[in-house]
């Protein structure tokens, strides 16, 4: 479930990332990065785990599934943050330093 979630959220922010590609001042490949990233570890896992547990990969638990999904969520979100936060340091529109300047 963590591999499927993350796909999902490196697929969507690739795809706003290629549209906005001309105007990358959102740095929307970091966070697409961050997320391809994710997706390879949990790929990883997948593999090993799979290698572990033969058939018994194919039929988890709900709690397990249920786990899975709450990691993933964790993991889309604190991407975001961190991707805000590198939004916010860099401040692509000068908004943060207007505030700052007409203070």
């Amino acid at each position: 479930m963590t591999l499927l979630i993350t796909v999902f959220a490196a697929v969507i922010s690739t795809a706003l990332w290629y549209v906005k590609a001309p105007d990358s001042k959102m740095r929307l490949g970091t966070l697409s990065l961050m997320y391809w990233g994710a997706s390879l570890m949990w790929l990883v896992d997948a593999v090993f785990e799979f290698v572990e547990l033969k058939s018994e990969f194919f039929e988890p638990a709900p709690a397990d599934m249920l786990n899975d999904a709450f990691l993933g969520l964790s993991a889309v979100a604190l991407g975001l943050v961190v991707w805000i936060g590198i939004v916010l340091i860099k401040d692509p529109k000068n908004v943060i330093r207007g505030i700052l300047v007409k203070k």
